[in-house]
């Protein structure tokens, strides 16, 4: 490749993939010699990247972290992705990104080729975002959401404030596991080291989390349940035999407003509905909890709840009989 500065974006997009590339590969790639890759990673490095060099026969070139943010290349896949994501970033559960992201918008479509403004202009006329309900969901704080991510990968040893349901706080010790999104809340799975037990915080009522900077082995949940079933039982009741799915004739983000906690967690499915997973040691109860539900659905399994609706729906029809 003749042209240094085609041949510099090229390198460039070839060190962004994760991984390390041995200098014999990428001259090849780059139709070169391993003297002019080298110029060319000096080059990148006075433009500001941060590409580090192992030497010897498995040694080779790769892209780290810097203390700068350099500018990225991005396909056309990438860049659609980030533009769409951006877009619908104010209906995401997390608060303090309203500003931010119209900036990172701005920034991206002033460079977007026209190709890919008009993809990206035809997505957002066709698709629309809910407005979060007056008095709807709490977002959580990004600051704390990435606090605890990083002691989740750390298996770190945290301690936060927490605020219950009833207004009351308390400090709290957990080796923290998993986060989990739910609807529009986010959760923390992790082990209570006060209670010895298992317990699901909600993001937005954790504040001020402090890495105690001990690492401790990862901990098993038990039965061997992954993050996610596990959080969605916790949420559903936390315990009970009968498992119940319905499908909701609303997007998620709608239900999440309309949906409590106690009546079970949702899943996404598409733009016009998302399911609703409950469970109950009674399926009387769990028939009772199921007509609480203030929109459409529709019963997918068990069959046997039908038979409980069924009695549910005879009897308030006989109820209102006299007023038709």
């Amino acid at each position: 490749m003749r042209d240094p500065s085609g041949r510099l974006l090229r390198l460039l997009s070839l060190l962004q993939t994760s991984r390390e590339w041995p200098g014999a590969e990428l001259a090849e790639r780059l139709g070169v010699t391993a003297r002019t890759v080298r110029r060319d990673v000096d080059r990148l490095r006075e433009l500001g990247y941060p590409v580090h060099a192992t030497r010897g026969n498995t040694g080779g070139y790769r892209l780290t972290a810097g203390t700068a943010m350099p500018p990225l290349l991005l396909d056309d896949e990438e860049a659609v992705a980030i533009a769409l994501g951006l877009r619908t970033a104010a209906a995401n559960a997390v608060s303090g990104i309203e500003d931010a992201s119209p900036r990172a918008l701005a920034k991206l479509e002033q460079v977007l080729p026209h190709r890919l403004r008009h993809r990206v202009a035809a997505l957002t006329e066709a698709a629309v975002a809910l407005p979060a309900r007056d008095g709807g969901v709490p977002p959580a704080d990004p600051g704390v959401l990435a606090a605890l991510a990083a002691a989740c990968v750390a298996h770190e040893r945290t301690r936060f404030g927490h605020t219950r349901a009833d207004g009351a706080t308390a400090r709290r010790v957990v080796q923290p596991h998993r986060l989990v999104a739910a609807g529009r809340r986010w959760y923390l799975v992790a082990f209570d080291e006060d209670r010895a037990d298992w317990r699901l915080f909600r993001v937005d009522r954790v504040t001020e989390p402090h890495r105690t900077g001990v690492r401790l082995p990862p901990r098993e949940l038990p039965g061997g349940a992954d993050a996610v079933t596990w959080a969605m039982d916790a949420l559903a009741g936390g315990s009970g035999t009968i498992r119940a799915r319905v499908r909701l004739h609303v997007p998620v983000e709608e239900a999440s407003a309309r949906v409590t906690a106690w009546q079970g967690v949702l899943e996404p499915v598409d733009d016009r509905s998302c399911l609703l997973h409950t469970q109950s040691d009674s399926m009387r109860f769990l028939a009772y909890r199921v007509t609480l539900l203030d929109v459409d659905y529709t019963l997918l399994d068990p069959p046997e709840l039908a038979v409980h609706l069924d009695t549910i729906a005879r009897r308030a029809s006989a109820a209102t009989a006299s007023f038709r």
